[in-house]
């Protein structure tokens, strides 16, 4: 989320979380099954979801969806927020991971679990956990996933006589290699742009950053992981292994495509990206599991995602439930949004074979993309995210830009991120451990 939602962070006038009121504002059995044709609205911004809604209204006669198409991150956050606070928000919409815990501290995601069913065993561990709020609470379905992993440029790598790192201690060798054997090229960049990369990267590294307890929150930005993984980006900066430019400029995008930067630390939506920012380099490039923090391991974090949530003042919870379930899981539906909406889907059976049978275009080099990254999905950790993220991320950028500016330590930055998301969660009236 790249704009301020400091003004959604409406905090409860006991100064609490709304977590209790999310869980019993929803619609009971009652209200939910009182006959006749029922008529849900869904705010959503992926392409072509109209089409897939389609398929399910020409099955359930019974239960008709309406899609109203919206803009994506915190313009849609602050629509459900105005419209639930009017008392007329739409009974589901699309609601990005870290997005969901302000969504559901203002009252607006309501508790699901009495209606999900044997939803959880389709996803992911580390994918649920991110839509309970590590509670026994659930406030969305999850729709699609960002589990990371490295992309390289394999015929770079032959050229060079690079091995393609298994942990972090070797990526780092490499790193120093490359600089050897090819000055002018780097093997990746440390983006002090992008806080959700280094999210994900200290998530793989055991990084628990928020955590809910009843009415209070628990955060831990500073937390010994993300400071080693500070630490370890900071010293290949410093010793000048790797860039230092942010990800996503014009100056980054032709790195990528005259090969200067060969790898990148990334999600499974990177073909996207790639494809149109480095054309040039089509069938050169490859995946591989993250490296590890320990040899032998496998873990991973995520970079992105969204899911389908249901509004806790929906008169027809139950119903809402059962299609954002359809919606995610059915081999139907998650086909459509693969085709329609390019997306990797949450749901595990979805995520090989039928519309992933084949790799991306852009990988035709590597037949097996698909089977990678089911198998990289499936170590993903698991997150709670809290419910000012947009103000940890800001902090993330402008405390890491100023480290790589001044040369001092990406420790410092964390210890800034960390403070401010205190002093913010505290400034709005919530409960905060410690």
């Amino acid at each position: 989320m790249k704009r301020t939602m400091r003004a959604l962070l409406v905090a409860a006038t006991t100064g609490s979380l709304l977590l209790s009121a999310a869980c019993s504002s929803g619609t009971d059995d009652a209200s939910s099954s009182s006959g006749g044709k029922v008529e849900l609205t869904f705010w959503s911004w992926v392409p072509g979801i109209d089409k897939v809604v389609a398929q399910w209204n020409a099955a359930h006669p019974d239960i008709h969806v309406t899609v109203s198409k919206q803009a994506q991150g915190d313009e849609e956050v602050t629509k459900v927020l105005t419209a639930n606070k009017a008392g007329n928000p739409p009974d589901l919409f699309q609601a990005e991971y870290q997005a969901l815990p302000t969504l559901v501290s203002n009252g607006a995601a309501g508790d699901i679990s009495k209606y999900t069913g044997d939803a959880k065993p389709k996803f992911a561990p580390g994918v649920w956990s991110t839509i309970t709020l590590g509670t026994d609470a659930v406030y969305a379905i999850p729709q699609d996933s960002g589990p990371m992993m490295l992309y390289y440029r394999q015929d770079v790598f032959a050229q060079l006589g690079l091995k393609v790192p298994t942990t972090w201690d070797e990526f780092a060798q490499v790193a120093k290699q490359v600089r050897q054997k090819d000055p002018k090229r780097y093997l990746t960049t440390f983006s002090a742009g992008d806080p959700g990369w280094f999210a994900g990267l200290s998530q793989q590294a055991g990084a628990k950053w928020f955590g809910v307890s009843g009415d209070t929150w628990s955060v831990q930005v500073d937390d010994a992981a993300t400071k080693k993984v500070a630490d370890y980006w900071g010293g290949l900066v410093a010793s000048g292994d790797i860039d230092k430019q942010p990800m996503y400029t014009p100056e980054w995008n032709k790195a990528l495509n005259d090969g200067t930067l060969i790898a990148w630390p990334s999600a499974v939506w990177g073909p996207g990206v790639l494809s149109g920012n480095a054309p040039d380099t089509a069938g050169k490039w490859a995946i591989a599991e993250l490296p590890q923090w320990s040899a032998g391991e496998h873990k991973t974090g995520s970079w992105g995602g969204s899911s389908t949530a249901v509004a806790a003042k929906s008169k027809h919870a139950k119903e809402a439930t059962e299609f954002a379930i359809w919606l995610n899981t059915d081999t139907a539906a998650v086909t459509g949004l693969i085709n329609e909406g390019g997306i990797y889907p949450a749901a595990t059976a979805a995520q090989s074979g039928g519309a992933l049978s084949k790799p991306p275009a852009f990988f035709s080099n590597q037949p097996e993309f698909y089977t990678l990254a089911q198998t990289i999905a499936g170590t993903a950790a698991g997150v709670t995210w809290g419910p000012n993220v947009n103000v940890t991320y800001a902090t993330y950028k402008d405390a890491f830009a100023k480290a790589i500016t001044d040369k001092t330590p990406f420790t410092g930055a964390v210890t800034q991120m960390q403070q401010s998301t205190v002093d913010d969660l505290k400034k709005n009236g919530f409960k905060v451990a410690g």
